[in-house]
């Protein structure tokens, strides 16, 4: 499958100090959104309910994790009269503090997103000052009391010949698509992971146009705290808990920093890659590691990089980041260089790694031309078997190789 292309940067013709010195940016897949997240109009119930009746707006329909589309390389987006079945009319009828006040645990609310403005659209919502197409994600898992509404959805857009993209990751969508699609696949997954508090464990109501979770205070379920309780006449109250004192009193979705690193030997000529196990014959990529509490990214990439191959590492420089939605990472692209006589390779730390290697610049160079691809799919014409295989562009790794091989770490690096 072609990959396809990477989202430009913003302002990629832009002549400034900082392009002059630095080159220019870098943006890796499932970055590059076109939408305008608006993020201080979340709370406003007003705007939501406008905006997701607006004959301009498009939702995202996904069912468990995966997205509707018309083929792998198309998302397609519904209209809001094609979910009022699941939505119901307008669910942004009520304010946030009267859906707390009245917060029923029994009940199933449909995952709702909002993800933001196409301002490129003139002719969509106008409220004050904004104008654009709004777009939501939805989750359309059949699940508790929405269950039958969901497979009816469901079967709708089937009957239409759409699917539901199956497979752990998407890759092969336009980059504007992907990144709308990874913020909704983000949001959406942190939702159904948190539906219990974690300071009390009561279950928790969506808000802030699905950005925030609360615990609230009462519930009308008569049995305290129990999804699947008998609703009584009045709300109950709950057990006190701490999130609703002081200022952290919501739950706000997490984002997981992951250090990426391409690592340079100190004479600047090889690059060290490594595998795991279970990759394909011939595949290596970039080594890459979670950042810990208390830890710079700077230091992380160090530590990673010993951890897993022995190499020790001097100098460490940010390159570009990717937000990757599997299922809440930041991955934090550096380029570092070992320190003189720093590059032996001991795999006896950390047994994560197979094999790790030092790789000439041509070699990746030549890997980098005709031997990347998704993860399991075939290398581009010209490869020979038994070569060096590497990620597609659409992963950052790929991106901090090319960045190396064309002389980052040169004289004038320039990202």
């Amino acid at each position: 499958m072609a990959q396809p292309v990477l989202p430009e940067p913003a302002f990629p013709d832009l002549d400034s100090m900082l392009s002059r010195k630095f080159g220019k940016e870098v943006a890796n897949y499932f970055s590059g959104s076109p939408l305008n997240r608006v993020s201080f109009l979340r709370s406003d119930h007003a705007f939501l309910s406008a905006a997701l009746r607006h004959p301009s707006t498009s939702l995202l329909l996904l069912n468990n994790l995966n997205p509707l589309a018309k083929d792998p390389s198309n998302l397609e987006y519904v209209s809001y009269k094609d979910v009022t079945l699941l939505i119901g009319d307008d669910p942004y009828s009520k304010t946030e503090a009267q859906m707390i006040s009245e917060y029923d645990s029994t009940i199933t609310i449909p995952q709702l997103l909002f993800l933001g403005l196409d301002e490129r659209n003139k002719q969509g919502l106008t409220y004050n000052i904004y104008t654009g197409s709004p777009y939501f994600a939805l989750d359309v898992t059949p699940k508790g009391t929405i269950t039958a509404q969901a497979r009816s959805l469901i079967q709708a857009m089937q009957s239409r010949g759409l699917t539901f993209l199956e497979g752990r990751i998407q890759a092969s969508l336009p980059a504007q698509d992907a990144a709308i699609y990874a913020q909704g696949r983000a949001l959406l997954d942190w939702n159904a992971r948190n539906p219990f508090c974690g300071q009390c464990g009561q279950p928790t109501l969506s808000i802030n146009g699905g950005t925030k979770r609360t615990c609230p205070p009462s519930d009308m379920s008569s049995l305290k705290g129990a999804i699947g309780g008998n609703v009584g006449s009045a709300p109950t109250e709950r057990p006190d808990c701490a999130t609703r004192k002081g200022i952290s009193n919501l739950c706000f979705p997490r984002t997981d920093p992951t250090v990426i690193m391409a690592v340079v030997s100190s004479d600047g000529k090889r690059v060290l890659i490594g595998r795991q196990k279970r990759w394909p014959a011939y595949w290596y990529s970039t080594l890459a590691g979670f950042v810990e509490p208390a830890e710079s990214a700077e230091e992380a990439v160090r530590r990673e990089v010993w951890e897993e191959s022995g190499v020790k590492l001097g100098r460490v420089v940010i390159h570009s980041t990717q937000p990757w939605p599997y299922p809440a990472n930041l991955m934090i692209g550096a380029i570092a260089q070992c320190i003189p006589g720093g590059e032996e390779i001991v795999l006896k730390h950390d047994p994560e790694l197979e094999d790790a290697r030092w790789a000439e610049l041509d070699e990746v160079r030549e890997a980098l031309r005709v031997g990347t691809s998704a993860l399991g799919e075939s290398a581009q014409e010209g490869y020979k078997e038994g070569n060096l295989r590497l990620p597609g562009k659409t992963a950052i790794a790929n991106q901090l190789l090319a960045a190396v091989v064309a002389g980052f770490v040169g004289q004038s690096p320039k990202i």
